[in-house]
Formats: structure tokens, C-alpha cells, sequence
């Protein structure tokens, strides 16, 4: 069995992956959901200070203090820009990275330049507004492509800001995070923001996935992501 470490995206927390939690549990494997610094249930803790690098010192100290070893590492969205950061830190505790519709930075790239400009002039227009120069709000959900009634009303309420500097700060890549095995899952049921980045997973040699479903993936095809999850997990 394996041992896998899922990071949410951004407005989420460590609750979004339940369902795919319970649901690799039930196969034997042990799963950590860390939610992080500033958003959920650690939003008590927001400042402007937290950026990129907080989220990847979140995430290299859990795996430390739980001597996490030989993980498979899964960033979904925003949080693809931490599993490469925390994969050029400690190499050694990773196993295989996924990246789940997620940015797949290159060095020196910062997440907001990595969206497309018409959806980064929406985060930037929403930062300068009502998320006070340094917050970005939640985006709809149904652009994310969440339908669903019951999904809407679990996850509306949950959703928290995000620090604003965490898209901006650009990532420090090096030869530890190109040694790192990784797969891509692209959710090919909404507006494909993340299609670049499967891209560039194919470049690499990687297995690009497909699910036929809207960028809240761990939501909205559960089963199907948590199948995939496991199945990434057995290939060598």
C-alpha cells in the first residue's frame, strides 16, 4: 500500500479531498490531507507575509514530522506550484508527484503568469477590489465547473481567501525537482485553464490522464480520481 499526501488548491483546505480520502483508505492506503497556512482552518493565521514559500515550509516540516517517506505527492490546481517546490527541497521523501489540473512551473515562474490573461486579470481586478490588495476571493464555482446542488452547498461555505502573494512569488527549481518522477491528471470537463501544463508533463516523459469532469475533480468524479490515484501509485 502507499502512502499518499493530497494538497488542496487555493480558497480550499484539507476537507476537499473527504471523499477521495475515504475512498483510498478503504484500499489500505494511508492518506494526510494538510491544509495550509492562511486559508480553512488555519485562516486564523492570514497575513499578507504568506506566500509561496510558507506553503512550501507547511508542507517539508509535515512531512518531517510525520517522517514521511517515499510519498506520492498530489497538488491539485495552485498547490501544483508547491508539490514542485517541496519536490526540489526534499526529493528524497517522494516517491511519485502528481499533478491534478495543476500549474507545472518551470524556475522563476510565478503562478499568476502562468494562468491566461483574461483569467489573471480577473484575479488581479478581485485582489484590487474587494480582496484588499492582498486576498484573493473565491472564484464561482460553477466556472470551476461544479453543478451540482449538494456539491455547491458543501463547498460555497467552506471556501476562505487566499493570500494574494502566494501567485506572485515566483518558485526556485532546480536538479532536485527534476529528479523526481511525476504523472499529470488534466479534468478535461470545464475550460481547460491547466491544458499548457499537461503539455509539458508530456515533454517530460510523463503520463498525462484525462477525466472527463470539471477542475474540482476530488469533488464532482471521486471514484474515478481516487481508481486513477492508486493506479498511479502500483506503476514503478
Amino acid at each position: 500500500m502507499s502512502t499518499f499526501v493530497l494538497l488542496h488548491g487555493a480558497w480550499h483546505g484539507g476537507w476537499c479531498w473527504r471523499r477521495v480520502r475515504e475512498r483510498l483508505a478503504a484500499q489500505g492506503h494511508e492518506v494526510f490531507t494538510p491544509t495550509f497556512t492562511g486559508v480553512s482552518d488555519r485562516a486564523h493565521v492570514l497575513h499578507p507575509g504568506v506566500g509561496l514559500g510558507t506553503h512550501v515550509e507547511d508542507v517539508v516540516r509535515f512531512l518531517e514530522a510525520e517522517d514521511l517517506t517515499r510519498v506520492v505527492l498530489v497538488g491539485h490546481s495552485y498547490a501544483g506550484m508547491v508539490v514542485s517546490a517541496v519536490s526540489e527541497r526534499v526529493p528524497d521523501r517522494i516517491a511519485h508527484r502528481v499533478h491534478l489540473d495543476a500549474f507545472l512551473p518551470e524556475d522563476g515562474e510565478a503562478a499568476i503568469d502562468l494562468l491566461p490573461e483574461s483569467v489573471a486579470a480577473h484575479y488581479r481586478e478581485s485582489v484590487a477590489g474587494p480582496g484588499f490588495g492582498w486576498l484573493i476571493p473565491p472564484r464561482s464555482l460553477e466556472v470551476l465547473g461544479v453543478s451540482d446542488e449538494d456539491d455547491l452547498a458543501w463547498l460555497q461555505p467552506r471556501l476562505t481567501p487566499h493570500p494574494w502573494l502566494t501567485y506572485t512569488e515566483p518558485v526556485r527549481l532546480g536538479r532536485g525537482e527534476s529528479e523526481v518522477p511525476g504523472s499529470f491528471i488534466e479534468c478535461v470537463g470545464w475550460m481547460r485553464v491547466f491544458t499548457p501544463y499537461a503539455e509539458r508533463a508530456r515533454e517530460r516523459g510523463w503520463a498525462v490522464h484525462e477525466i472527463d469532469t470539471g477542475h474540482e475533480a476530488m469533488v464532482t468524479a471521486p471514484d474515478e480520481l481516487a481508481r486513477l490515484l492508486a493506479g498511479i501509485a502500483r506503476t514503478p
